[in-house]
């Protein structure tokens, strides 16, 4: 498959690239060093139509393939982890879902708000139900107009400043549960409360919440697609969002492997330039072709997705390699700059406390070689 970017796809990526290295960049390290939620980044990537990107124009989006959706996920990571996370759980987890399952009233009502700057998230995660996310303990009891929602999701990204959550929940009818489905939850209604937000290892800017459903009303119109169905949406938006969560890894791999490279042609040690040096030499040549890798396979990932065709091998193939090369270019390039590459006066010692949740968050790496197993003997 020819991956040669057209035009649509490079003018994206240079745009992004160049808002994210000149507007986001300068700002990475204050946002993780004081864990604040960067609106003005947000803000930002609205004015440009970027939070909308893959929506068709007709709901407010800007119609770009998943392609360029995944480019831009890369491009914001190089400068911003937080950003990107916000970024992806919002267009993935939290837009997407409206355009593949909602009705026309739905996307109506929800899409061009989200493509224009508000929040979208996705509760899924609950205290003890992550990977195992079929065995779902929140409950929504049918009600004459709608539903009364109970329970509390853990882990949601965009959670507590989201103008939509979309939760799972068992729909039970008559006493009967009919299975997981899912229910467009407002910033707003009675009954929907924000708990705390999770003091993290990386991606301090990004706000990851736990949310409570006490009595929460929701009316008919807010079920996402049929009762019953949520784990198959779950697993489809899931897809799609392994994509973006690959994009973000190889975005931070990337940044740590231009560092590396950088500083090795800066510091000095018997005489000489350490990018003289065959150990590392060999260091950065593993990581830019692990990486170089990564990117062909979310490329192939995204254009599958953009075909109509299964992607969910391919998916899970893109997210695991990207994750773990991001991996040892985050670990290669700390040890490259040696103790500087431990202060936090440089920005490498950032980027592999940001790549570690991208082995664990949209599946962790062990979830992933048991879907690329299962498919493979399908």
């Amino acid at each position: 498959m020819n991956f040669e970017l057209n035009d649509e796809q490079r003018q994206i990526r240079d745009t992004i690239r160049d808002v994210a290295q000149s507007e986001f960049a300068p700002r990475a390290h204050e946002i993780d060093e004081t864990s604040r939620f960067p609106q003005e980044n947000v803000d930002r990537l609205a004015e440009l139509g970027f939070m909308g990107l893959p929506i068709p124009e007709a709901y407010g989006g800007a119609g770009a393939d998943t392609v360029c959706y995944a480019i831009t996920v890369e491009e914001l990571a190089a400068a911003c982890g937080s950003t990107a996370l916000i970024y992806a759980a919002h267009v993935s987890l939290g837009a997407s879902p409206f355009y593949l399952f909602g009705t026309e009233a739905q996307k109506h009502k929800h899409l061009p708000r989200l493509c224009s700057g508000g929040l979208g998230a996705f509760g899924l995660t609950e205290p003890h139900t992550g990977s195992d996310a079929s065995n779902t303990k929140t409950v929504a009891e049918k009600r004459d107009g709608g539903w009364v929602l109970n329970g509390q999701k853990m882990w949601i990204t965009n959670g507590a400043l989201a103008d939509t959550v979309i939760c799972t929940a068992r729909a039970v009818v008559d006493g009967v549960d009919r299975g997981v489905s899912c229910f467009v939850v407002e910033r707003g209604m009675a009954g929907f409360t924000p708990g705390k937000n999770e003091p993290k290892m990386g991606l301090k800017g990004s706000v990851t919440s736990q949310l409570f459903l006490e009595d929460c009303f929701v009316p008919d119109e807010n079920l996402l697609g049929e009762v019953g169905r949520g784990m198959r949406q779950m697993l489809t938006i899931l897809d799609g969002g392994r994509i973006s969560i690959g994009a973000m890894a190889l975005g931070l791999g990337r940044a740590a492997l231009e560092a590396a490279a950088r500083y090795a042609h800066e510091r000095e040690a018997f005489g000489r330039a350490i990018a003289g040096f065959q150990a590392v030499q060999w260091k950065l040549a593993d990581c830019a072709t692990q990486l170089d890798a990564a990117r062909l396979l979310l490329y192939e990932a995204a254009a599958l997705k953009d075909q109509g065709r299964r992607f969910t091998k391919e998916a899970a193939m893109a997210k695991l390699f990207a994750s773990e090369a991001a991996e040892k270019a985050c670990f290669e390039s700390i040890q490259i700059h040696g103790g500087m590459g431990y202060s936090r006066e440089l920005p490498v010692e950032r980027y592999y406390r940001d790549n570690r949740l991208t082995e664990i968050g949209e599946g962790t790496s062990e979830i992933l070689r048991h879907v690329i197993a299962r498919e493979v003997l399908r």
